[in-house]
């Protein structure tokens, strides 16, 4: 019949804005869309041997009005740059782009002196969070984005990264 003690570890504050970014860092709806090799990558990631759901990210949709992160995945050529243009302007927000491959990062190895229909990377027109290198990338590496993405919303670490040296 007395009264509780509470301990004070169990009892946290916050603001609404960290919890609207917790709630959206771990909930993250990707866009299907691939443009060349790194799709395949992406559609890997996905699927039940890498399990991106378990980090949140699960959901693909197939709509841009349904989708809060831009996967990038693949060479952007300057004829269908517009259409991905008019996909991000679609999202609503917030929307976070990520750029998957050296193709979709710098033009990769299609972009040289006489090549005149690459883009040289989605940062051209596009406000690029995350970069993701590799010709393709890893399923893992995707994970690893997905994870510096949801990093970045929140504004916190996760974990400390161990730089190989």
């Amino acid at each position: 019949m007395g009264t509780e003690k509470v301990p004070s570890s169990i009892i946290q504050f916050a603001s609404l804005d960290k919890l609207l970014a917790l709630g959206r860092a771990n909930s993250l709806w990707p866009m299907t869309f691939g443009l060349a090799c790194c799709a395949i990558e992406m559609m890997a990631a996905g699927a039940g041997r890498f399990d991106l759901a378990r980090f949140g990210a699960e959901v693909f949709r197939p709509s841009p009005r349904q989708s809060d992160v831009m996967i990038v995945a693949g060479t952007i050529t300057k004829k269908m740059a517009p259409a991905v243009k008019t996909l991000y302007d679609q999202m609503a927000e917030p929307k976070w782009v990520i750029a998957m491959g050296n193709c979709a990062i710098s033009g990769g190895p299609f972009k040289f002196d006489k090549n005149y229909s690459v883009v040289e990377g989605a940062d051209q027109f596009l406000p690029v969070d995350v970069y993701i290198p590799g010709c393709p990338p890893r399923p893992e590496a995707l994970i690893e984005g997905i994870l510096v993405l949801e990093e970045k919303i929140t504004g916190k670490r996760r974990w400390p990264r161990v730089v190989p040296t």
